[in-house]
Parts: structure tokens; C-alpha cells; sequence
């Protein structure tokens, strides 16, 4: 669902670019809700430019599908915005619902991509049994999660995953954990191996690492973690 100018959320693409904008989000203190009404006030402008397939990087679908390919069991798009990755892990044939506590970005999702499954809910509370899902992608999903939080945002999200399940993450990479100035709200950095800790003292042990680091573009990292423990 995070919203972001195009060189930040779409590192490959330069050509376009969504403007930061205030909003009045200011005056909203828990950050959850920061992001919902900022992405409610930009929802049609971000699918327009982001919400689909287009604007992903090759590399990252090839990621996502190798990834899709492992998970057995249904599977979760975590803040999904428009519906774009649903789609595709869709037409892919996965068995895939996308989840986004925005109304007006599942709007946009039933509008543009009408034979996926999209339901309302907020992280980490998927609304799906516990150890149930064969996966949860979380694409860019998690970048606002406050430093202090993530371990317990994993930690929660693991309990909706079959053991053997994975997790998948797209976030910026850098060399430390720290905030940099977002489109829309603070978003943070996280070096490769931060999350990989957090992740293993959430029981996952890692399966796939990618970085890359486009030219004038945000450094992009994916990792890809199996559920081994609680």
C-alpha cells in the first residue's frame, strides 16, 4: 500500500514521479493511522502511476515468483495497494487474497484488477486462522514499521504461517537501521543483515537474499525466510 515518489518505490523508473505532499497527516499520532489516511488521500494518484506490473523491476517478479513457486498453500499479499502483485501471483496460480486497510486503494484494486480477492485488514492482524497460510508477501509493506516494532511485526506475522511457509520482504536497503524523509511518512533503511536477525529470532531461517542498487535510485533489498520455529 506504501506510497512513494517513483524513484523511491519503483527504483527503476525515472520518467515519472508522485510529488510529497502534506496532507495534514501531521496531527495524526499512531503511525498506522499516519499511513492510512495519507495513502486514502493519494490512492487513485498511486495507482495510476504504480499499480501496475509495468513499474516493477524485472528482477523483482522474478524474485517474487520464485518465491510464489515454494509457497505451498494459500497465500497473503500484505498491503496490497491497487492489487498489482495480487493479480500477478493470481495469473501465476496461486491461491492469493490482498489485504490493505485502505479503502480507497482496495477501490482501486476491484476496479483495475476485478477477478482477484481483496479484503480489508491491517497488519499484523492478516484475519486468517493462525498457521494457516503457505506465505505472506510483504512488498515494500513494512518500510514504516518503527525499528522498535519490526521484531514483533514478524514475530506475529510468523503466526499465521505453516511451518515450511515463507515470508518474502522488499524494503530499501542501507548500511544501518535509520528514517530518511518518505513521500508520505517517515520510512526507514535497514541493513541486510538487521532484518535477517530479527527474522531468524522469529523463526525463519533465510532462503534468499537479493540487493541491487540502480542508478539514482534508493538501494533495493528482498529476502525470502522459511518458517522453521516458534
Amino acid at each position: 500500500m506504501l506510497l512513494r515518489a517513483t524513484r523511491i518505490l519503483a527504483p527503476h523508473r525515472k520518467a515519472e514521479k508522485v510529488e510529497p505532499r502534506a496532507d495534514g497527516v501531521d496531527d495524526v499520532d499512531d503511525v498506522a493511522a499516519v499511513v492510512r489516511h495519507a495513502y486514502a488521500n493519494r490512492a487513485s494518484e498511486y495507482a495510476d502511476v504504480l499499480g501496475n506490473m509495468e513499474a516493477t523491476h524485472v528482477a523483482d517478479r522474478e524474485f517474487v515468483l520464485r518465491w510464489a513457486r515454494r509457497c505451498g498453500g494459500p497465500m497473503i499479499d500484505a498491503g496490497c495497494g491497487p492489487g498489482h502483485w495480487t493479480e500477478f501471483l493470481r495469473v501465476a496460480g496461486n491461491d492469493v487474497v490482498g489485504i490493505d486497510p485502505v479503502p480507497e486503494f482496495l477501490a482501486e484494486a476491484a476496479l483495475r484488477y476485478p477477478d482477484s480477492v481483496y479484503r480489508r485488514a491491517e497488519m499484523p492482524n492478516l484475519g486468517v486462522a493462525v498457521n494457516s497460510l503457505g506465505g505472506i508477501l510483504a512488498w515494500y509493506s513494512l518500510i514504516h514499521v518503527p525499528p522498535a516494532q519490526m521484531g514483533e511485526m514478524l514475530r506475529d506475522l510468523a503466526s499465521f504461517l505453516r511451518p515450511g511457509a515463507e515470508l518474502a520482504l522488499g524494503f530499501f536497503e542501507g548500511a544501518s537501521v535509520e528514517p530518511f524523509d518518505h513521500a508520505v511518512v517517515t520510512a526507514y533503511f535497514w541493513p541486510v543483515g538487521e532484518l535477517v536477525g530479527l527474522l531468524e529470532d522469529a523463526g525463519f531461517e533465510i532462503v534468499e537474499v537479493e540487493s541491487r542498487a540502480d542508478p539514482g535510485s534508493r538501494p533495493h533489498g528482498a529476502i525470502s525466510a522459511r518458517l522453521t520455529a516458534r
